[in-house]
């Protein structure tokens, strides 16, 4: 497993995942019920939603749907964060929480 220096930020029903990916490496495909932001922080990464691939340069807010498979690969070294609307506050719970069961 690749450590992405994964940092997790609660606030009153807001929770943003902060991730650092170096060249090449990327985040995985997976899917949420509903829409939020994916903000690139720095540097340049392309985003596949739903095999459509477009490359990004940071800092850049992006629009991920719902129910669209999402993947980030970072072409540069980036910081990447996802921004979704939960009460969950448990960075251990989150993601079962927040992931779209294909």
């Amino acid at each position: 497993m690749i450590d992405l220096h994964t940092k997790h930020h609660f606030s009153s029903g807001v929770y943003v995942k902060q991730m650092s990916l170096r060249r090449g490496f990327y985040a995985e495909t997976h899917a949420h019920n509903y829409d939020h932001f994916g903000l690139l922080g720095a540097g340049e990464a392309v985003v596949e939603l739903d095999g459509e691939c477009k490359v990004y340069v940071g800092p850049c807010v992006i629009l991920i749907e719902a129910g669209k498979k999402h993947k980030i690969t970072a072409l540069t070294d980036i910081e990447w964060f996802c921004v979704h609307a939960t009460d969950e506050t448990d960075p251990e719970k989150v993601d079962a929480v927040l992931i779209k069961e294909d």
